[in-house]
């Protein structure tokens, strides 16, 4: 990882912080590995609970065993192409909305991964850890172990990110 990928984006009226990926998968294969628990820890975390009530439990696995697990509200699933998720934290400078997009053409699935702005949301922080996850989840899609994806290749664009889309 070398360079800031995300960028500025309006997305329903809202500022965004968004990246984009491209797979060689079906929508369905990107779908599953962005909302199923199995698939969704291979490279980044896992839910428990029932998502039809919408609400579950999610905990970031990637971050080691301690991470602790956080009450997620579903605020839309329209299988297999939105979500939108968001953090119910104790406090906006925990709080995140994440809304993930993805559109497939000619066995190429794109996915439009993007993170609500809001004056407590630290984008160098935030900006390189989805960096991370995004290149992690890539890296399954590619056969590679996630092991390879070191986080400390993307410390340095924490500067970067304040910088260019803070």
């Amino acid at each position: 990882m070398s360079d800031v990928t995300a960028r500025r984006e309006p997305i329903d009226g809202a500022e965004h912080l968004a990246w984009t990926r491209t797979f060689a998968a079906p929508i369905d294969d990107v779908w599953a590995a962005v909302t199923e628990p199995e698939r969704m820890e291979r490279w980044i975390g896992t839910w428990e609970g029932d998502p039809a009530s919408g609400r579950v439990t999610f905990r970031m696995t990637a971050e080691g065993e301690d991470a602790p697990p956080e009450p997620t509200v579903i605020d839309v699933c329209e299988p297999p192409t939105r979500l939108r998720v968001h953090i119910d934290a104790d406090g906006p400078s925990s709080a995140w909305t994440l809304d993930l997009a993805l559109s497939e053409e000619r066995g190429v699935t794109t996915l439009r991964f993007a993170q609500l702005l809001t004056a407590d949301v630290p984008v160098d922080m935030v900006g390189p850890g989805w960096e991370y996850y995004l290149d992690r989840l890539a890296a399954v899609f590619g056969g590679r172990d996630v092991a390879e994806v070191a986080w400390s290749d993307y410390e340095p664009l924490m500067a970067d990110y304040s910088r260019r889309v803070g």
